[in-house]
């Protein structure tokens, strides 16, 4: 499959995109969720103080989502651009 340098340029700016989004979620909810867990305990979810969850299960469920919409958002670009593999 063969497409123009502005096709990938597009490509390249859409994905570097979507790169540096899922990125920040990703800082946000291995770092900062982290370092704030002492406040974040104030607060109860399932009965677990809300920072200790997060450590413990919340985080890991928010990195398997989010692995799931970036695959979604990144196909749908590649399908866009004429970058898609088929198979």
């Amino acid at each position: 499959m063969t497409t123009d340098a502005s096709q990938r340029e597009i490509h390249w700016q859409k994905t570097r995109k979507l790169m540096f989004f899922h990125l920040a979620i990703w800082f946000i909810f291995s770092f900062l969720v982290h370092w704030f867990a002492v406040s974040l305990n104030e607060i109860t979810f399932n009965g677990f103080p809300f920072g200790f969850y997060m450590a413990a299960q919340g985080s890991l469920a928010v990195f398997v989502v989010q692995l799931f919409f970036f695959i979604r958002q990144q196909d749908k670009i590649d399908r866009d651009c004429g970058m898609a593999e088929e198979g």
